[in-house]
């Protein structure tokens, strides 16, 4: 729970010095003295042909895929309802992507620019909570007064489902489509108030203590110590936003209308086009896996090791 983490890392105290350790014999650490003209031991040959990364790397899964595939035939082949079988999908997905960007009208256009138009809501959506949500949890995890003055509220508005947000959207700004960037905005937040604040509040304590000797200004206890240390965390928070704006957008827009993925979900929907609502879902899971393979590269450039595996 969140109440549960937002504690000042300046209540703690620095316990009592370790125990000395006694020194270590020469003898119990020393490797085996080599014979003298004795060659260092060769490491053990790898087989020419050895092709067991395949079977543990990419084998697993296609193996997935292919009883997904298989599963979504056997379905398809006992649906009295006409669900579309995997050869069908295939076949609508050709016809789909060979003119992905057309535009018949404000309302029929290719999946090329549904997609792009929810990507642009959810840069807009996200960016809004990014520049209010790192900062909030950088003052949140620093100061105590603040964590216990937000602490109730972040719990109690954490959970709130996006489609509750919708209807205060349309009610505040009067469109559809600044409703939806409000959507995505106050359910991305959270996780980056979150994870900011957790890592501030873990910044070792002896930091801090240097920090206060050394009378450094908030603004270099920030830029120095905080940042720098908070960064991971903070990281981590962006890719969990991302993930939770991209989910949004789509419920959004399936109530909202106009130009986006959700939207092209439920018009198929109501045109009884099955296979394009199964196109859509691969389109949503395709463009999430790459934002947070995006992001996961960006982690692993600008932090540390640790979270690099």
């Amino acid at each position: 729970m969140v109440s549960a983490v937002f504690h000042s890392p300046l209540d703690t105290r620095v316990s009592s010095a370790p125990a000395s350790r006694s020194p270590i014999q020469p003898a119990a650490v020393a490797a085996p003295a080599m014979q003298d003209g004795a060659a260092a031991p060769a490491p053990p040959a790898r087989p020419p042909h050895d092709f067991s990364w395949i079977w543990l790397r990419v084998l697993p899964p296609i193996m997935g895929f292919a009883l997904l595939v298989l599963i979504w035939e056997l379905v398809a082949l006992k649906s009295t309802t006409g669900f579309p079988s995997p050869g069908a999908v295939w076949q609508q997905a050709l016809t789909v992507f060979s003119d992905p960007f057309y535009s018949k009208g404000p309302n029929d256009q290719g999946v090329g620019w549904n997609v792009l138009s929810s990507l642009q809501r959810v840069a807009l959506g996200f960016g809004l909570a990014a520049v209010v949500g790192i900062p909030a949890g950088f003052a949140i995890g620093r100061f105590g007064f603040l964590a216990r003055m937000f602490n109730p509220l972040i719990s109690l508005l954490r959970p709130v489902s996006p489609l509750a947000w919708l209807p205060i959207g349309l009610l505040v700004f009067k469109g559809a489509n600044p409703a939806a960037i409000w959507t995505i905005f106050i359910c991305s937040i959270w996780p980056m108030i979150i994870n900011t604040a957790v890592g501030v509040q873990r910044v070792p304590s002896d930091y801090m203590n240097v920090a206060r000797v050394l009378d450094l200004s908030e603004w270099k206890i920030l830029t120095r110590i905080l940042f720098p240390a908070v960064l991971p965390y903070m990281l981590t928070g962006v890719r969990l936003a991302v993930g939770t704006a991209w989910l949004v957008i789509v419920a959004a827009e399936m109530l909202t209308g106009g130009v986006g993925i959700g939207f092209w979900v439920w018009d198929e929907w109501n045109n009884l086009n099955v296979a394009n609502i199964i196109i859509a879902i691969f389109v949503i899971g395709i463009v999430g896996l790459v934002l947070e393979f995006a992001l996961i590269r960006i982690a692993t450039a600008f932090t540390f090791e640790e979270v690099k595996t």
